[in-house]
């Protein structure tokens, strides 16, 4: 790779480091140990599938995973291989270390999308040509007689094509290839592609863990770490993206706007809405929605199960209380919670204006707001 080069990468989130670059991973201790469990039996499953959230580490894992596979066959001695491991740690020194932060070790390939050489965009799927590399690498990594990894991130990004072309590998796959498909969606794969695989399970990070994820990723915001957890589901990779978008504050005004409904503040939706228009800020249009779909999930689970969720905002306990008090509320927020998935998409299809499209929603929030104090009252 050239010193100058800049790559494309569709699974680095934001300014944070890429998961190949991390040496920790943190609330994820029971999928290592079932894998190195499984590695202790002397016979490695060649396919290995990785799900879960978002951001909760699944690329991280599957990088600790390659620099253990890697680094371990290096390791081997003169007097016979030693034992399996017993964590996935490695010294950060160890030239495997080096060589996969610096994307030149031989030994491991990652599948990702590509992007096209005349518009430098990235394709929308992984495309039957990329999984066709993986033979050439396979060919040509063989010659060493060692381990070879492939990353596949994110595995429900393969066009049908390219997932039967990766089907093969898994079917009859090379001596001394370990395959890690990740994925964020697994009901989204071919049923013979789960089927060849053994699944790790990554679970959301409380807010401990979330905190030393965010702090060893660079991340020093002094977000209180309860409240974005809550707000991020627990995923890490959620967390950034909000803090990097000043989400934790926005989500705090969505808060404080529903509060007052039924009879929300106009000006306050309207600076809302008008701060998503424009071509710079789509970024901010699409945070808009993704909290406002947050608050409205939230709300229909506390109409549902009680207000014993973490706040994720000042103030928002109380909302739940009163505009989410029964069952029958829940079922309001619920359906909204779609409604506004499905405008969203179809303004999206046609174009529609951003600050037109928020605005929209907030009278929809207000008129379910009402409909729920009527039952309440």
């Amino acid at each position: 790779m050239a010193k100058d080069e800049v790559i494309i990468e569709p699974d680095r989130i934001g300014d944070a480091p890429h998961p190949r670059e991390a040496t920790a991973l943190f609330g994820q201790q029971a999928a290592e140990d079932a894998f190195l469990a499984a590695w202790s039996t002397g016979r490695m499953h060649h396919g290995w599938l990785i799900t879960g959230p978002r951001g909760v580490g699944k690329a991280t894992l599957a990088y600790r995973i390659a620099r253990a596979r890697l680094a371990f066959e290096e390791g081997d001695g003169l007097f016979g291989a030693p034992e399996p491991p017993t964590m996935l740690d490695i010294d950060p020194d160890h030239p495997v270390a080096h060589r996969i932060k610096a994307m030149s070790e031989p030994r491991l390939f990652t599948l990702r999308r590509t992007a096209n050489e005349k518009t430098e965009k990235l394709y929308t799927q992984i495309r039957v040509d990329d999984v066709r590399a993986l033979k050439d690498f396979f060919q040509l990594s063989a010659a060493d007689g060692g381990w070879r990894v492939a990353i596949v991130d994110a595995a429900e990004e393969m066009n049908n094509s390219a997932a039967n072309a990766l089907l093969k590998f898994l079917e009859e796959p090379p001596e001394k290839v370990l395959i890690l498909l990740i994925s964020h969606a697994p009901a989204r794969l071919l049923p013979t592609i789960r089927s060849r695989c053994r699944t790790l399970a990554l679970t959301p990070l409380g807010a401990e863990d979330l905190g030393w994820a965010l702090s060893g990723a660079g991340v020093e915001d002094g977000a209180d770490t309860k409240a974005l957890a809550a707000l991020a589901d627990g995923s890490a990779g959620e967390a950034v993206r909000l803090l990097e978008g000043g989400g934790p504050d926005l989500y705090t005004r969505l808060v404080r706007l529903t509060a007052e409904a039924p009879g929300m503040n106009r000006p306050e939706m309207t600076a809302i809405a008008e701060a998503c228009a424009g071509r710079d800020a789509a970024e901010t249009y699409d945070m808009t929605l993704r909290l406002v779909d947050v608050m409205l999930s939230r709300l229909a689970r506390a109409g549902a199960l009680g207000p014993g969720q973490t706040e994720a905002a000042q103030g928002e306990t109380a909302l739940m209380q009163r505009l989410a008090p029964d069952a029958y509320a829940a079922r309001i927020w619920a359906d909204l919670a779609s409604e506004v998935t499905t405008k969203s998409t179809r303004a999206r299809a046609v174009n529609l204006d951003p600050a037109g499209v928020i605005l929209d929603i907030f009278f929809d929030i207000d008129a379910a707001a009402r409909k729920a104090r009527a039952r309440a009252a």
